[in-house]
């Protein structure tokens, strides 16, 4: 691994670092004795509209699966494949059951 790939490495196990800081900061707020159902519904709306936005984890594994596909020796999709089907079931699948479990908590709360 060359020097740059090294630093570039430790700036991706840095940021993850910062990024597991703030899920474990949402665990937390999720596992605190007073959260209700409107308030868990409204935490997960916001979790909802993260999925899909610029910068989200949708969008990392939809750019690593772009970088895979210029870095398959064959062209193959071995790699590429898998990562653009993540990103879609982070978007597709996971967006949608939280917008479902959001609006069985609290039904009300999305109509703004």
């Amino acid at each position: 691994m060359t020097g740059r790939s090294r630093t570039r490495l430790d700036r991706v196990r840095a940021s993850l670092g910062i990024a597991q800081l703030a899920l474990q900061q949402v665990q937390d707020d999720l596992n605190a004795d007073d959260v209700d159902a409107r308030e868990l519904a409204a935490i997960l709306r916001e979790l909802q509209e993260d999925v899909d936005v610029p910068g989200g984890l949708a969008q990392v594994v939809s750019t690593a699966a772009r970088r895979a596909e210029q870095l398959e020796p064959d062209r193959d999709g071995d790699a590429s494949c898998p990562l653009h089907e993540a990103a879609a079931l982070l978007t597709d699948n996971a967006g949608q059951r939280l917008n479902w479990a959001a609006r069985s908590l609290d039904p009300q709360g999305d109509v703004e």
